[in-house]
């Protein structure tokens, strides 16, 4: 299958949209926890795992990143903009910077708590929260953009239906997955 990692974002965001039917997405909510959540969390960090990991060798062929923070310091100097990446689902007026805190070179307080969840989740249950869960999803939504840049603009954009390459007010260029957006203020060229 081409571009596995894009279709396997695709499949979480709309595993996402779907407990929607159940908790409304609202900052008043996003402390709702469950056995969905908690599954979404894993799922999308353990692809962001994948991911950067593939980032950091098209970045660097001899990459032997394998960390948070060895991802970190291999693509925030390459990809400048990338801390600042907004995800935004418009539908709920809902905006996450998922990477935010590596512009600060910390670690993205919902990665800590996927942590926190894969390794004792009978201690951090309640962080298997509906934040985490949008948070993570971002996070790969960022991750797998940026691993997938070129193919999104020549191939992807026309494969998926509900996809769509949009210019906002600000001249910088948007992508549109389902009811979430990624605002990229420099979609990384090669």
């Amino acid at each position: 299958m081409k571009y596995p990692h894009w279709y396997y974002f695709i499949a979480l965001v709309n595993d996402l949209e779907a407990t929607s039917r159940y908790v409304e997405f609202s900052t008043d909510n996003f402390n709702t926890y469950s056995t969905e959540y908690s599954k979404l969390i894993l799922a999308a960090c353990s692809e962001i795992d994948v991911v950067a990991k593939l980032l950091c060798k098209k970045i660097k062929t001899e990459s032997s990143a394998k960390n948070i923070v060895n991802y970190r310091d291999t693509i925030t100097p390459v990809y400048k903009y990338f801390a600042s990446i907004e995800v935004v689902i418009r539908r709920y007026e809902l905006t996450i910077i998922p990477w935010k805190s590596w512009a600060e070179n910390q670690t993205p307080e919902w990665w800590s708590n996927y942590n926190d969840i894969k390794h004792q989740r009978d201690k951090h249950y309640t962080k298997s929260n509906l934040q985490n869960a949008f948070a993570s999803v971002a996070g790969l939504a960022v991750m797998v953009s940026y691993l997938y840049h070129e193919e999104i603009s020549e191939h992807l954009i026309y494969s998926i239906p509900d996809f769509l390459f949009l210019d906002n007010h600000y001249n910088k260029g948007s992508i549109m997955v389902g009811k979430i957006i990624l605002h990229l203020p420099d979609f990384p060229k090669n």
